[in-house]
């Protein structure tokens, strides 16, 4: 994890903040702060030589996030994920994201498809270059555009609330990764979209959901 320069102290505090939290998130994502590892608001701060105010607020929103939990006596600590959880949320997955693609298809136009493609061609480009939480954001960018599109609010929620739990899960396969096979395997469910063919789409990402686990969700 990088270290802010003095003069990088003088950004306003919410970018602060927000450096923290992606450094901090990148890490925890890639597994070099390790469940249960404690979170001392006063080292990160001196790490990053700024105040504690934006370290609580980075905290905050890692908590709200989940990946961090406060247990008594020791503070804010990488949470786990367990196998029960991830089960859980492929299986909740599997429902409401058949229904996002189903409800979308109908609507999607070729504006739709370009900005599609774009965040395939960016998930390529930050593959190439290793900028592994950049690639995930852009995997997750891709499956939100369906929750956000089939415009049903709930389970938009719902999305939004197990996505960071998804990109933690991801991040430790580190095959998902390899060059093009993550921009190879969107384009083909891109063409499932084109084809108009609802059924034949929604299998293609269930397929493609359970190409990233390595439990058995039937």
């Amino acid at each position: 994890m990088s270290t802010i320069s003095s003069s990088q102290v003088e950004y306003p505090n919410n970018s602060i903040s927000e450096h923290v939290y992606a450094g901090l998130k990148k890490d925890i994502l890639a597994l070099i702060l390790q469940p249960g590892t404690r979170l001392i608001v006063t080292e990160i701060a001196g790490k990053y030589q700024i105040s504690q105010a934006p370290v609580r607020e980075a905290l905050e929103r890692l908590k709200q996030e989940g990946l961090i939990t406060g247990i008594p006596n020791k503070g804010s600590v990488v949470s786990t994920i367990t196998a029960k959880e991830i089960k859980d949320i492929f299986v909740l997955r599997k429902i409401i994201e058949g229904f996002a693609i189903r409800q979308s298809m109908p609507l999607l136009t070729e504006e739709d498809y370009d900005y599609l493609h774009c965040l395939i061609d960016e998930m390529e480009t930050a593959n190439k270059r290793n900028e592994m939480l950049r690639t995930l954001e852009l995997d997750m960018a891709f499956h939100a555009f369906f929750y956000e599109r089939c415009d049903n609010q709930a389970v938009l929620e719902l999305w939004n609330h197990m996505q960071t739990k998804v990109m933690r899960f991801m991040a430790s396969f580190d095959d998902i990764h390899a060059n093009n096979v993550l921009a190879e395997r969107h384009l083909h469910l891109v063409d499932t979209l084109r084809s108009g063919d609802a059924d034949a789409a929604e299998a293609a990402f269930i397929e493609h959901m359970q190409a990233y686990r390595n439990i058995d969700l039937d």
